[in-house]
């Protein structure tokens, strides 16, 4: 049994007068917060109070870069070239470390978001362009990534810092990528199930496939996703039993 892990969310998704998730609530539960950098969502007052919250709860910083496709919320694949790829990264990840330092606060971290995130996870060539944007954009970059993908694995060949995730709420292919939205139990909506499932995984490191069995994988961090309306059960009730397991919760960096 792992007996230590981060527990992050993506938070920070309102955009204006439009609220996403309860990022008040998860923020008083998890350990990391992956702040949305205007891409997929967001905007410089949101990122700032998002921020601010953040602070004030003690939770480690990360940036959350993905698509500028807010009516798709970032889970459209949008044909970019590399070039494109890493200059969108390092525009938002540059985005919310100038508002962060508004405040003094540090962005730790960065986390791709959506479609993105899957085709850097799938694709060698996208995950070159994005960690290159990362790069660019950190004076020290740490990065979050699925755990066993093509931008988990290209990181650690370059020697950049990198930390693997897996989720509490999504199904996976035996491939160990994440199971497609809208395919068969590729969401989890129910907190004990989802719970159960990753004291399971960290007490064996083997996590449940969509098509049965099982697909190893390593973990430093365990992500529920900020936006859906079971999110906050999700954390408290994964939060919970992780305790009751004997397992910490600590910001991964």
């Amino acid at each position: 049994m792992i007996d230590r892990i981060d527990l992050n969310s993506d938070l920070g998704e309102s955009y204006g007068p439009w609220t996403m998730g309860d990022d008040d609530a998860v923020l008083g539960i998890v350990s990391s917060a992956n702040v949305a950098c205007g891409g997929h969502a967001s905007d410089p007052e949101t990122m700032l109070k998002t921020i601010l919250a953040a602070v004030d709860g003690k939770v480690r910083i990360g940036a959350h870069p993905g698509f500028a496709d807010k009516e798709g919320f970032g889970r459209r694949r949008i044909p970019l070239t590399a070039r494109q790829m890493t200059t969108l990264v390092a525009a938002q990840v540059g985005a919310l470390t100038g508002v962060a330092g508004l405040v003094g606060a540090e962005v730790g971290y960065v986390k791709i978001h959506g479609a993105l995130a899957n085709w850097a996870a799938a694709e060698r060539w996208v995950a070159e362009a994005v960690l290159k944007g990362i790069v660019g954009a950190m004076s020290r970059p740490h990065v979050l990534a699925i755990s066993g993908t093509a931008l988990h694995h290209l990181a650690k060949e370059q020697g950049v810092p990198v930390f693997a995730e897996v989720f509490a709420d999504r199904g996976y292919m035996p491939n160990g990528q994440l199971a497609p939205r809208g395919t068969p139990g590729s969401m989890i909506h129910d907190a004990d199930e989802a719970a159960e499932r990753m004291v399971q995984f960290l007490e064996t490191g083997e996590m449940p496939t969509v098509e049965g069995g099982t697909v190893t994988l390593e973990a430093q961090s365990i992500c529920v996703h900020g936006d859906g309306p079971e999110a906050v059960a999700i954390a408290r009730t994964l939060k919970s039993k992780l305790t009751s397991a004997g397992v910490s919760l600590a910001p991964f960096c």
